[in-house]
């Protein structure tokens, strides 16, 4: 979901897509992966010593997590490492199964028309300490996302709702919500229009139901430890010893616990490094890692049967357009984006199998009227031009009165792979157009923080899809979408959005798309980065991991191990 960091894949990942291929890849080495991968045999079991990753005996799987959650507090949640856990500790109206279908969460069934929709709620979905979940679980849950005293990034997702918007902006009470409890056990809904995705939504984290009693008794602590949240899904946070160790059990009054076939999810282990997240699975003591090009030699020596996968996330340099920073500025903004090039980044840098560069916000996957929507609607190319960049930078200190300009900082990531990204913009940068970029590198939580302050000039940012629609990235550059930390306003692109939010047929849903692509690429918003992709290993017991672009990933609620 949401915010997504370049990261080794420990579970700090967007959700992945079975259709795309892995993209040409001109890498040394990487044609003997490709080779590789046909002949790979499953990792086998070391001849001595205890297995600490996978334990048939308690039904315990071991991981290792690059990022603690910053909170799971699910109406305050805007990153991917929450979103998959909360995925496992919580379920919405509905949830994604193991082919990455919407089935019924709590609501066994459900209506969704042009006005309204209506959920029934099953008569056996409990919270862990054995209450019902009740409709008015999910009434208090989105009042308190969209009240603005809570300050939810992702109030904007139940915008759909009737009068959600107004409610968030102040103007009416949370109480004047159209999202009513008739009784325990059907939630009414009323829309503030028709929206063809409402289905997908619902499944989304800012939906989760929360018991209001609970919730108050935290005294406004919730989601902030193990004993501060109480759960309806899968499992339940047993243990979270801030930055080590957080550790799940199987939740006994979870309606369908029947189908949980494992005991624990235990992540003991919080590191950013790929290397240590390697050496823990070599030794056994963690049943998953992600790999990048350092290790994959590594993998191949051991014989290792590697997975591929394409995640579905997109990444950017962010800019910030807030006034008094030098980025508002569209000619410097101009200037770096026909001075940089995805492609050296990906094939020079990245160095990483199935990486594409990116071309659109939109990534290839996205599916239009009859196509994709990139076929339908191929973006602006934008060509390396030094030439034309040094012509916009001299625009850019003409209109911003200076010689020469104050160096620029970019916001960046503490792991491997943002720390290449960082340094080749500030080389090539500096090569090409004699920019000064200064590089502030944050821990995963603290880069969030400073990118909701603005205290930045530039930043390193990716993005996972929320719901199956293009609208999931269409709408993230909207001026009143917080997650639009840059603040980027445009009249022109906020109304192509409302088209999209408000139009029920699809060819004029994507052209409104269409031109959101057009905007973002035009004026520079954003610098494009890559579409990433993913290489992993298991231990060969570990089965029925999903993996999936839109929802919770990795997905652990399907997992068995298989023993012998």
């Amino acid at each position: 979901m949401s915010e997504v960091i370049p990261s080794n894949d420990n579970f700090t990942t967007s959700a992945g897509r079975q259709l795309l291929l892995f993209g040409l890849l001109a890498v040394a080495g990487i044609a003997l992966l490709m080779i590789a991968l046909s002949w790979a045999t499953s990792l086998t079991s070391s001849t001595s010593g205890a297995v600490e990753g996978i334990d048939p005996a308690t039904k315990t799987i071991t991981l290792v997590l690059a990022e603690e959650p910053p909170q799971l507090n699910s109406t305050l949640a805007t990153d991917q490492v929450s979103g998959m856990i909360l995925g496992h500790l919580m379920e919405g109206l509905l949830r994604y199964d193991e082919h990455s279908q919407l089935t019924p969460g709590v609501a066994e069934r459900w209506t969704i028309g042009e006005q309204e929709a209506t959920f029934w709620l099953r008569d056996d979905a409990r919270w862990s300490d054995g209450q019902a979940v009740t409709a008015h679980d999910f009434v208090f849950a989105w009042r308190t996302a969209l009240d603005q005293a809570n300050a939810s990034e992702y109030a904007f997702i139940l915008f759909p709702v009737k009068n959600a918007e107004a409610i968030n902006n102040g103007k009416l009470p949370v109480e004047a919500l159209g999202v009513t409890a008739l009784d325990d056990r059907t939630l009414r809904v009323s829309l503030e229009r028709p929206v063809a995705y409402f289905d997908k939504l619902v499944a989304f984290t800012t939906y989760f139901p929360i018991r209001e009693d609970f919730y108050t008794a935290t005294a406004g602590r919730y989601g902030a430890d193990a004993d501060t949240m109480i759960y309806n899904g899968p499992f339940a946070l047993t243990r979270w010893v801030h930055g080590a160790h957080v550790r799940m059990e199987k939740n006994p009054y979870y309606w369908n616990s029947e189908r949980v076939m494992i005991e624990v999810i235990d992540f003991p282990y919080v590191t950013t490094d790929p290397n240590a997240s390697l050496n823990l699975f070599k030794d056994q003591k963690i049943a998953y890692t992600g790999l990048i090009e350092e290790n994959l030699n590594e993998a191949l020596v051991q014989r290792w049967h590697l997975h591929r996968f394409i995640d579905g996330s997109i990444f950017f340099m962010e800019f910030n357009h807030r006034e008094g920073h030098p980025t508002a500025n569209y000619h410097l903004r101009k200037a770096m984006q026909l001075a940089l090039d995805p492609a050296e980044l990906v094939y020079k840098v990245v160095k990483l199998p199935g990486y594409l560069p990116a071309e659109s916000l939109f990534p290839i996957w996205l599916k239009g009227v009859e196509h994709n929507l990139r076929q339908e609607y191929p973006p602006p190319q934008v060509a390396l031009d030094l030439q034309a960049a040094q012509r916009h930078l001299a625009l850019a200190k003409e209109q911003l009165g200076v010689t020469e300009l104050q160096p620029l900082v970019l916001l960046s990531g503490d792991n491997p792979l943002s720390n290449k990204q960082s340094e080749y913009y500030q080389a090539t940068l500096k090569k090409r157009l004699g920019l000064d970029i200064r590089i502030d590198k944050q821990i995963f939580k603290q880069r969030l923080a400073k990118m909701t302050a603005g205290d930045f000039d530039m930043v390193l940012a990716g993005w996972g899809p929320d719901f199956d629609d293009p609208l999931t990235f269409g709408d993230l550059f909207a001026s009143w979408n917080l997650n639009n930390r840059g603040r980027y306003a445009n009249p022109e692109l906020d109304a192509q959005v409302r088209i999209a939010q408000n139009s029920m047929d699809p060819r004029t849903r994507m052209d409104a798309f269409g031109e959101i692509q057009r905007i973002l690429i035009e004026d520079a918003v954003v610098l494009m980065n890559y579409e990433r992709g993913v290489v992993y290993v298991t231990d060969p017991r570990l089965k029925g991991l999903v993996r999936r672009a839109v929802g919770p990933d990795p997905d652990f609620t399907h997992v068995h191990i298989q023993e012998g």
